[in-house]
């Protein structure tokens, strides 16, 4: 049976040839029985160290703008559009340089900026040119952005400006993706980081896994995520947030989002794979069977409207593992 032979045939072409699985061999990887998940997970380690070696790199992240988003996002406790908890706030410059500076101390090589927009509007852009400005002007920190769907003229001002990376999630499957979001289409989202890569950033896109995709789905997933040939995938697990959608679902099993970490590295043996929300409650103590089955990168600290595990604790995991943080590489 193909499912028996897949992580032989993943051994010879991901590992010694650095070639990433296809869709249908991801597949047969997700559908790996329970008791073959470690043995996965130890391929993904070694892949993982052969194609991006054993530095792991560390973020953080703040929210410039906070709730009153106007997309409806079935995950997001920052849409408008549901009756979530969050209201919308806005972070001022000064808060935004000292959260750079507390993120820079923990040994962070990259600090992401985000806003719940569609998309950023003048006054956003202008906060962005003064925020980059007056962190890289007192914090040795790559700064990353995610503000959403944006043009070409903004593509190219951010660009211009120093941003090192940009985040825009798929968020998930194209043939799922009308089930989590209807105000805005999967083509949006695509568009957007191509502009992104034609431009010279780095393109950071992921999503979220466990919304009600089927296994079949996360392996088209992580095809497409594949064929945009992102810098970084941000992997989050769904936690269910109230008011939303998607507030009633089920956290996905920990033995599935393992599997599915597994699966990703071997789709993409040499990007950098960051474990992102979620990750406290749906793996939990196994957290650290994900950093060793293939992750290479974490968000230390807490994420935009839930809490994360305390910085130090990451920090004390990467130690004990022996995972060495990566150093800041600034590019120029």
């Amino acid at each position: 049976m193909q499912s028996n032979d897949i992580l032989e045939i993943a051994r010879t072409q991901v590992l010694e040839q650095g070639i990433g699985l296809d869709e249908a061999q991801a597949l047969a990887c997700l559908q790996l029985p329970d008791d073959r998940v470690d043995e996965l997970l130890d391929l993904a380690h070694e892949v993982r160290v052969r194609w991006c070696g054993d530095e792991v790199e560390v973020e953080g992240i703040v929210s410039l703008k906070t709730g009153g988003c106007p997309e409806d996002c079935h995950f997001c406790s920052q849409s408008g559009v549901f009756d979530s908890p969050v209201r919308s706030a806005w972070l001022d410059i000064p808060s935004l340089v000292k959260a750079a500076q507390e993120t820079a101390a923990t040994g962070a090589s990259e600090f992401c900026i985000v806003a719940a927009v569609r998309g950023p509007d003048e006054r956003l852009m202008h906060q962005i040119r003064e925020g980059v400005k007056a962190i890289t002007d007192v914090v040795d920190i790559n700064v990353a952005c995610s503000l959403g769907m944006l043009s070409q003229e903004q593509v190219d001002e951010l660009a211009s400006i120093g941003v090192h990376r940009y985040n825009h999630n798929l968020e998930t499957a194209k043939s799922y993706f009308g089930n989590v979001v209807t105000t805005h289409s999967f083509e949006e989202r695509v568009e957007t980081c191509e502009m992104v890569r034609k431009a010279g950033m780095e393109l950071c896109c992921g999503g979220i896994l466990g919304m009600g995709e089927t296994v079949e789905q996360r392996a088209e997933f992580a095809a497409q995520l594949a064929a945009l040939q992102p810098d970084e995938v941000p992997l989050n697990f769904l936690n269910p947030r109230p008011g939303t959608p998607f507030g009633d679902k089920e956290p996905m099993s920990a033995v599935d989002a393992l599997r599915t970490v597994g699966t990703f590295r071997l789709v993409m043996p040499r990007t950098i794979l960051r474990f992102a929300g979620g990750r406290e409650i749906t793996l939990g103590d196994l957290a650290e069977r994900g950093v060793r089955g293939g992750v290479n990168a974490v968000i230390v600290g807490n994420y935009l409207t839930t809490l994360g595990r305390p910085a130090d604790e990451d920090l004390a995991m990467l130690a004990d593992l022996k995972m060495p943080i990566k150093a800041l590489a600034k590019n120029l």
